[in-house]
């Protein structure tokens, strides 16, 4: 009886099944940090976590970005205290949450949504938002 063709071979090795998952691990990295980027010219768009979120993905494809990362003069510092502590440091904790009432005024503001909408918006950005201040801060 042979596997069929959407299941991976008994034989492959899981070193062989990481191999292959290398390059998706490096585009979803290169992917964060363009998000990230995009995050440092809109105000309503975090940068932070989509550094961390590159920062995860490099190092499970690119010891060298992943350096990159945790070597620079902005994103580095962040990036390493999350991983040590995971925390959040109160002056972003609050510009996190501030940006997440304004781009939440501004949604409600420009879109005029249905009841609904606005509340499952709002469900969302108040999860969000607890989460970054149940964070440690130091």
């Amino acid at each position: 009886m042979t596997p069929s063709k959407g299941t991976p071979s008994p034989s492959r090795s899981t070193a062989e099944r990481r191999g292959m998952r290398r390059p998706l691990y490096a585009a979803a990295g290169w992917l964060m940090v363009a998000l990230g980027l995009v995050g440092l010219v809109l105000p309503v768009m975090p940068t932070t976590i989509f550094m961390i979120l590159a920062a995860w993905f490099f190092s499970r494809s690119s010891p060298r970005f992943e350096a990159w990362l945790l070597d620079h003069r902005f994103f580095g510092p962040p990036i390493r205290q999350w991983r040590a502590t995971g925390a959040i440091p109160l002056p972003a904790k609050l510009f996190a949450v501030g940006s997440m009432v304004g781009g939440f005024a501004v949604f409600l503001y420009l879109t005029r949504p249905h009841l609904w909408l606005a509340a499952v918006v709002a469900a969302f950005l108040l999860a969000s938002a607890a989460f970054v201040l149940s964070r440690p801060s130091r």
